[in-house]
């Protein structure tokens, strides 16, 4: 079990998602985040290491990611 950070209450569960960052040709997904997101308060959020080891890939994107072509729709 894992303590939330922000309510202090055990229960909170680590989810895996995807984030984008960036537009247009800079645009960037990495997939498979942890997220801790606690059921008792509601919130969600990404730990230091998580946002450290974030930045470390942005930084080393040209080397570390792989191009896919993604579909894209706007919701109107």
């Amino acid at each position: 079990m894992i303590k939330c950070d922000v309510c202090g209450k055990l229960g909170a569960r680590v989810r895996r998602v995807t984030r984008s960052y960036g537009k247009g040709d800079s645009l960037l997904l990495i997939e498979n985040i942890p997220v801790v997101s606690c059921p008792h308060c509601g919130e969600s959020y990404l730990t230091a290491e998580t946002l450290h080891e974030i930045e470390r890939l942005k930084m080393h994107r040209k080397s570390l990611a792989t191009e896919k072509p993604v579909a894209v729709m706007i919701y109107s």
